[in-house]
């Protein structure tokens, strides 16, 4: 990391990430972009370093302990969403889905309905099917101004005999963050009809500017007593491989709930996953609220380039996380056109369809990424401009560095009509 660069999120290369081993960079063949799974290309905040490194150095490697691990969620969540957290309601898991599934064995019977919300994380219906469950599908509504929750949908499922809901906010695919009075009407439901509400809100810290994201279990307990918010320092600090999560309950009854855990489950959590987590929430906010300046400048970049070289494509900037959800239907290219971009471009995003059926003609695009200069080297099968005839081109010349993932930047190749991201190499 040799180059000076005026944002510190992009001081990496190419080459420098192509050593890394973590999924994103391993799974496909060194000819292949990477902009898939939730993975940042950043370096470790420095505190969450530090206290890695000690760890090891002291040969501190052994079963995972949650001593100082609630208090510094409490704290950081304090100072992030104004949500006052009792400690003893925090309980150590090992990873968000797991926290998830294991909340929904411990509070609904064998053979219940869990409702989830198509777009959806991929593996939400598996494991709800794994952890003996049916899944009821209550898709998200498009508006102009993105993806809502269908609050008379929910409604009837929960009248249905949903005996849960598994609510995701920050939403992925499309990062929404769903307003307090949608989450409020939701909470009012539940209670009417005794559905467990388990939140997914392992995007929540990474809110961008503009947005305010609002915990489930911050919401007054008398309205929503059976709730649960699992939550992570994973995404925001790009520390998802050493496993760790918490699950808050949202009253006193949801609290004795969480207390019958099996132990096992705590010690398949990451003992540097735990230590890293406390360092993140006690001494890791001011690296967060850099990165969330950067990422809000990536998103803001999509923006105009989407809309300067490619507006056929439908995109609505996310409100959290590192995330774009891009309707690449008016490309022409198909129910999966993230096969044709890796295919003709070498990139790798999310098939959309693997969020469900209504992610047809979607992809998911990683924006937690580096800047590349303009006119660097490296495949470039770019994105149209939409008119016959008509590329855009960087000049080699121009080797002014251009900000994040998205100096994914793009071109319309006419002759074999591949229209893909490829990120340019410094």
């Amino acid at each position: 990391m040799s180059r000076e660069t005026t944002d510190p999120f992009d001081d990496y290369s190419l080459a420098e990430l192509r050593t890394r081993r973590s999924e994103k960079w391993a799974t496909y063949p060194a000819d292949v972009l990477p902009a898939f799974v939730a993975e940042m290309d950043v370096a470790l905040a420095a505190p969450i370093k530090r206290a890695l490194i000690a760890a090891i150095e002291r040969g501190d490697t052994g079963y995972a302990h949650p001593a100082g691990l609630a208090a510094a969620f409490a704290e950081f969540a304090h100072a992030s969403f104004d949500w006052t957290v009792d400690p003893d309601r925090v309980v150590l898991v090992p990873d968000v889905t797991v926290g998830l599934a294991e909340v929904l064995r411990l509070t609904t019977p064998p053979g219940s309905d869990v409702v989830t919300n198509t777009l959806a994380y991929p593996p939400f219906a598996p494991t709800i099917a794994e952890y003996g469950r049916q899944v009821v599908d209550v898709p998200l509504l498009r508006t102009p101004d993105g993806w809502e929750l269908d609050i008379d949908g929910l409604e009837r499922a929960f009248r249905a005999g949903a005996c849960a809901y598994l609510l995701c906010n920050p939403h992925n695919p499309t990062g929404r963050v769903f307003a307090r009075d949608d989450l409020e009407q939701v909470a009012a439901l539940a209670r009417r009809y005794d559905v467990v509400v388990v939140a997914d809100e392992n995007h929540a810290p990474l809110t961008l500017p503009g947005a305010v994201h609002t915990p489930f279990v911050s919401l007054d307990e008398d309205v929503a007593p059976k709730a649960v918010t699992v939550i992570s320092a994973a995404k925001a600090w790009n520390v998802a491989g050493l496993k760790c999560a918490v699950a808050v309950a949202g009253s006193e009854s949801m609290r004795a709930r969480l207390a019958t855990l099996p132990a096992e489950v705590q010690t398949r959590a990451g003992h540097l996953g735990v230590l890293a987590a406390i360092a993140a929430f006690r001494e890791g906010r001011p690296w967060l609220a850099d990165l969330l300046v950067h990422l809000d400048r990536n998103r803001r970049l999509l923006d105009d380039l989407l809309a300067a070289q490619l507006p056929a494509v439908g995109y609505v900037p996310p409100q959290a996380g590192y995330l774009a959800w891009l309707d690449c239907a008016g490309l022409g290219l198909g129910d999966d056109p993230a096969a044709h971009f890796l295919a003709e471009g070498r990139i790798a995003l999310s098939r959309g369809l693997d969020f469900g059926t209504n992610g047809a003609g979607f992809v998911r695009l990683n924006m937690g990424d580096v800047a590349c200069p303009a006119g660097g080297g490296g495949r470039a099968h770019g994105r149209g401009h939409g008119g016959p005839g008509r590329q855009a081109r960087a000049s080699p010349r121009d080797a002014s560095p251009m900000p994040g993932a998205v100096a994914l930047s793009a071109r319309l190749d006419i002759g074999t009509h591949a229209s893909a991201w490829a990120w340019r190499q410094r």
